[in-house]
């Protein structure tokens, strides 16, 4: 690594692990002001206070699962700097929190589309791009229900009949998708695949996606780009643009054929995206 690249790297993970430091706070905070709550429910007639004591158990839980997520990018960037590995994705720490080594975020707008997404490797990305071409899967199901999903083969492919069969193809044999609420819309979904056995229903996994909604994303220190590591189909959106001009239809409908190309020819979309831009260089 040149030495510019491992000084960024290194500053990277000093953000992380401030971060992590004013995580941990905010979850002391919330402990402190639970404890109070607690010792005013047991009043009689105060029995409300329990309600907003639980409420920042759950909030400083939340944070101390931000801080682990932050704490695990830290990590992995400063082991980068110093030579060792590849260079890290904030999701990777994600999914090792899950319990696997798969795990996908899918930002979405209010139609249920992909607006972004951001993925721990490549058979992540895979499987997310699936769910994306075809319309259907357990991010999907986990936004429009605002549920936890849970499938296992073989039951995956007969709840979803295209998407099922092409993630076992992959080698995933479980699924588990929970929503990312902001309390009055769901903004997304964290979809892990293959997490070990019972972690889905665990209270764990609905922190780490608690944790993604409210602090990595929208909370006081929010990053919605997870450290570069979101991607928000430029390319995608960039080719669909341009296919709709030269046929002469609306851009959805250029994005659809993009789509069933890449589901024919079993690739993902931004394999396709590529080609049609090449392809427009080669003859302008």
């Amino acid at each position: 690594m040149d030495p510019h690249r491992h000084e960024e790297a290194l500053d990277l993970a000093e953000v992380a692990r401030r971060r992590a430091a004013l995580a941990l706070e905010r979850a002391e905070r919330a402990e402190a002001t639970a404890e109070r709550h607690e010792l005013l429910a047991a009043e009689p007639g105060r029995e409300f206070h329990a309600h907003i004591a639980a409420s920042h158990r759950r909030s400083a839980a939340c944070h101390r699962s931000s801080a682990r997520l932050q704490e695990a990018f830290a990590r992995r960037t400063t082991e980068w700097a110093r030579g060792s590995g590849a260079q890290p994705r904030f999701m990777a720490g994600v999914a090792e929190a899950c319990g696997t080594s798969s795990a996908a975020l899918a930002l979405v707008d209010s139609g249920r589309n992909q607006l972004a997404v951001a993925v721990s490797d490549e058979r992540s990305y895979t499987a997310l791009d699936l769910e994306y071409v075809l319309g259907e899967g357990p991010a999907r199901d986990a936004v429009s229900g605002h549920c936890l999903i849970l499938g296992s083969a073989p039951a995956i492919e007969a709840r979803w009949p295209t998407y099922g069969p092409a993630i076992t193809s992959l080698g995933i044999t479980s699924v588990a998708a929970v929503p990312l609420g902001t309390g009055i819309s769901c903004i997304g979904a964290l979809t892990v695949f293959c997490p070990r056995p019972g972690l889905a229903s665990a209270r764990e996994f609905a922190e780490i996606a608690g944790a993604l909604t409210r602090i990595v994303l929208l909370g006081p220190d929010p990053d919605p780009e997870l450290y570069g590591g979101t991607d928000h189909r430029d390319v995608v959106q960039q080719a669909a643009g341009m296919l709709s001009a030269r046929i002469g239809r609306r851009v959805d409908d250029a994005l659809a054929l993009i789509k069933a190309r890449a589901f024919s020819e079993d690739v993902s979309t931004e394999v396709i995206a590529r080609q049609i831009l090449h392809t427009a260089a080669e003859s302008s």
